[in-house]
């Protein structure tokens, strides 16, 4: 395995509808902020409003309150994902990264003053539900979201797990609005999932980066060919719906299927914020073939996956254009009880793309489908079933080959009913392979 990252933890993605304001969902790192000159005219408008406020208000409004609340202002009018934290939700950022916490599970952003769902994470309540990437909450219960801050509408999904709450969604394609019941639940997440799709070819499933997915990873790999005697011809990567993480996990992902060059780097306005992130040797599964999927609610530190093995060209990438967030979040501590989140770098790809709000464009584009069966009455004609035909001078036991077989045409079918992407991703990858091979 290869040496260990450090830790750096700089935040990357959006907040996380649960108990976490969202420290596993994005890479963070603390540093001591630098005092700036303040500006004293403008500081004194600011000063005038808060002696209005605090005299005319039609009700008496704490200090604290108010200080807190125009913080909040200050941050919300940069960008989407600076943010300030209070108490609670700066203790939460600090466990984030256990990958346990309470709520609906599921990432969000704003819209256009809309909660919108970056992805549900797997085997959560809202996954089960049937919320889905791009979808827009515009109600949490009776209550419009329209006005609400992200950390308002956040704290309102949270809950005591078991309790219910009902989501006013409007999705694209559907000509009213959705209204999807959640029960919150104390959300585990298990960020790294396994099988074999066919004998030599696995599957990864991804679904957050966490501090250890990079090892949970190389066990999954590791426990995959012992499953097909030691041997892996080719490996799916699956990042769909996977909206980010921790950074040191998802360089430590893209390092373990490369062998040198860059990862990703990072540039902002102070020296702080740049920062390089290069390979070590040592191939994982000693380049096999390896195809990444990806979809709409794949941001951030996905991208930083995807957008790594593209530009060495260690990996195919089909599906879906990526979320495109790019940035990169710092926590800067105010005291001992809260914390600044605010947006200093924007993170590129070896090429040197920037992909805020552009995303990462698949090598093959594919979008989700639901395939079904055409049922035949009569199976086509073919040389073997015409009267007398001439048999083949190299067949044996024909039958007994279909035979075996039958077992892996079963799963083929099932896969192409349920996940048709990942049916071509299998597809592909047996072609790569078998390509791989002719040219040795």
């Amino acid at each position: 395995m290869k040496p260990k990252l450090q830790n750096y933890l700089l935040l990357v993605t959006g907040l996380l509808a649960g108990v976490l304001v969202s420290i596993g969902h994005g890479v963070f790192a603390e540093r001591e902020s630098t005092r700036a000159t303040l500006p004293v005219e403008e500081l004194r408008t600011f000063s005038d409003v808060f002696g209005r406020i605090k005299n005319d208000y039609v009700v008496d409004v704490d200090d604290k309150e108010l200080i807190e609340n125009a913080i909040r202002g200050m941050l919300s009018g940069l960008d989407p994902h600076s943010a300030y934290l209070d108490a609670e939700q700066f203790t939460e950022l600090q466990v984030g990264t256990s990958g346990q916490f309470g709520g609906l599970g599921i990432e969000v952003g704003m819209e256009d003053g809309f909660v919108k769902v970056i992805a549900p994470i797997d085997d959560t309540p809202a996954e089960r539900a049937g919320v889905l990437a791009g979808d827009l909450i515009i109600r949490l219960d009776d209550t419009p979201v329209k006005g609400m801050t992200l950390n308002d509408a956040v704290k309102v999904m949270r809950g005591k797990p078991g309790s219910e709450i009902m989501l006013t969604i409007v999705r694209e394609g559907e000509d009213k609005p959705l209204k999807i019941s959640i029960t919150r639940d104390i959300i585990k997440v298990k960020s790294v999932k396994s099988r074999m799709l066919a004998p030599g070819y696995g599957y990864l499933r991804v679904s957050q980066f966490q501090s250890k997915t990079a090892d949970y990873l190389v066990d999954a790999v590791d426990d995959l060919r012992k499953e097909n005697d030691g041997v892996l011809n080719g490996l799916v990567l699956d990042l769909r719906n996977n909206p980010g993480g921790v950074l040191n996990g998802a360089v430590a992902v893209s390092d373990a299927f490369l062998t040198k060059g860059m990862i990703v780097y990072t540039e902002g306005r102070i020296a702080d914020s740049r920062l390089r992130f290069n390979a070590t040797p040592d191939d994982i599964i000693d380049g096999a073939p390896l195809v990444v999927l990806v979809n709409q609610g794949s941001a951030s530190a996905s991208e930083i996956v995807a957008g790594a093995l593209q530009d060495h060209k260690r990996a195919i990438i089909l599906g879906a254009k990526t979320f495109g967030k790019g940035s990169v979040q710092t926590i800067l501590p105010l005291g001992s009880e809260s914390a600044l989140k605010l947006t200093t770098a924007r993170y590129y790809t070896p090429s040197g793309r920037s992909i805020q709000a552009e995303g990462i464009t698949p090598d093959i584009e594919l979008e989700t489908l639901k395939v079904s069966s055409v049922e035949r009455s009569i199976d086509p004609l073919k040389e073997a079933d015409l009267s007398h035909h001439l048999q083949n001078g190299n067949s044996t036991n024909g039958s007994e080959d279909k035979a075996e077989d039958d077992g892996d045409d079963d799963k083929t079918s099932s896969l192409v009913n349920d996940d048709y992407m990942l049916y071509e991703a299998l597809n592909l990858l047996k072609g790569l392979a078998i390509l791989q091979e002719r040219m040795q």
